[in-house]
């Protein structure tokens, strides 16, 4: 990257404040009912245009997940959402329900792996939300590394393993007796089946029950996409010298390199940049006709689909170079600090795989190679499942997801239980 490529990025995110606010202020006056103009063509266009712009420049935090009650077996229960487990670069959220003292504590825990790949974990508010009747729901909540501080040290794909294994080693001693599930979405599903397999080679009591993994990158050389095609011709030394910045000194992790959550946004609009514009097209006919609830809908994905954290740049280089150019995982080349990661390691763990039908990310088969590596998996403790009519985001989220891959994962839980009673020397 050029020199000083982030510190003049926020310079232009600067020098844009004063027009924001004069547009922000334009709209509202623009669409104040007491305004002639608000009820004229021209009015609702030159509003609806400060809108575009005001939503265009501004900068997008990170959302809340915001899920205060959840419906078990037809009643409200409140949630509250707490830190169950905590290192610098992640936090592991609880949604935990508030019973009340005559009702039973649920036995079954779920742990949602999120990705660490440029958007927040709320874009899994959807996937929560789904699972939120049925589970005890954590998912982890990985730190925008710009807030890193150097102090506390590098982030890379190992570590990333090592914080998986001590969170299911977490969930399983402080919950003694109950059944823990994981899911894996995208990006997580190699260092999931990674940290899975190495517990398995020590024969850790702390395995999780099953795994899950949606439209995850763990044989890229099937059906690649254009997302696999431009790594594997350009390479992480490309990467490097094109996309890793240093944190401003603004920043508590001022200093580090890393992958700038404003390139991965690029990069994210690029892929796809006509439905991008048609969406926005779209969204000013909506304010303009007043169609306030088309309108909402298009601000809430894109709230957001814009909100972006900074990656660090070792874990970001180290991933690109493991998954996406040596294919190491499927090539049985992955190591963990040195130590060989062996799929065939896992006997005692269940694998469901959930692909979708129009995934341009991760393409049909690249999840899948995962049945066949894990080997010494036993048949019965083996499924899969492709989603027709979905991209990459409808494996995880939207009214498919909720309705046709939701109860099939359920039902893959229910059906763990009994095959983990069959197992010899099997800890449940």
């Amino acid at each position: 990257m050029p020199p000083f490529a982030y510190e003049m990025h926020e310079m232009a995110h600067l020098a844009l404040a004063p027009a924001r606010a004069v547009s922000d202020v334009a709209r509202t006056w623009l669409e104040h009912p007491g305004n002639p103009l608000s009820y004229t063509a021209a009015g609702r266009n030159l509003a609806a245009s400060a809108k575009i712009f005001e939503r265009l420049t501004r900068r997008y935090d990170k959302p809340a997940f915001d899920l205060a009650t959840t419906a078990v077996d037809g009643q409200i229960v409140p949630i509250i959402e707490r830190v169950a487990w905590e290192r610098p670069f992640c936090k592991l959220l609880h949604f935990e329900k508030q019973f009340n003292a005559s009702a039973p504590e649920p036995r079954q825990k779920l742990l949602i792996v999120a990705p660490m790949s440029g958007h927040h974990a709320t874009l899994l508010r959807g996937t929560v939300e789904a699972f939120l009747p049925f589970y005890d729901v954590y998912i982890t909540d990985w730190v925008d590394a710009r807030t890193v501080p150097l102090s506390s040290g590098r982030f890379d794909l190992d570590d990333y393993i090592d914080y998986l294994i001590a969170i299911c080693e977490t969930l399983s001693k402080e919950h003694d007796g109950a059944t823990v599930h994981t899911i894996g979405v995208c990006q997580p599903a190699v260092p999931l089946i990674a940290a899975i397999a190495l517990m398995e080679a020590r024969d850790s009591p702390h395995a999780p029950a099953s795994m899950t993994l949606m439209g995850g990158p763990i044989d890229t050389r099937r059906s690649p996409t254009k997302v696999n095609l431009l790594a594997q011709e350009r390479g992480s030394a490309w990467f490097e010298r094109n996309c890793i910045c240093a944190v401003p000194y603004v920043y508590p992790g001022a200093g580090r390199d890393v992958y700038p959550g404003f390139l991965q946004l690029t990069g994210f609009m690029a892929m796809n940049i006509d439905r991008h514009i048609i969406a926005n097209l779209e969204f000013f006919d909506h304010l303009v006709s007043g169609d306030g609830d088309s309108a909402r809908k298009h601000s809430e994905f894109y709230d957001e689909y814009r909100s972006v954290m900074d990656l660090p740049a070792e874990f970001y280089l180290q991933t690109v170079e493991t998954v996406f150019v040596k294919h190491a995982l499927p090539k049985g080349e992955m190591t963990h600090r040195g130590a060989p990661v062996d799929l065939a390691a896992i006997r005692r763990v269940g694998l469901l795989i959930v692909e979708g039908e129009n995934d341009d990310i991760s393409g049909i088969g690249q999840t899948l190679a995962a049945q066949e590596l894990c080997r010494g998996i036993p048949p019965s403790m083996k499924a899969n499942y492709l989603q027709n009519k979905v991209g990459h985001f409808g494996v995880f989220n939207g009214s498919r997801f909720r309705n046709e891959i939701v109860p099939r994962i359920r039902e893959f839980h229910a059906s763990i239980w009994s095959c983990l009673q069959s197992l010899p020397s099997q800890s449940v």
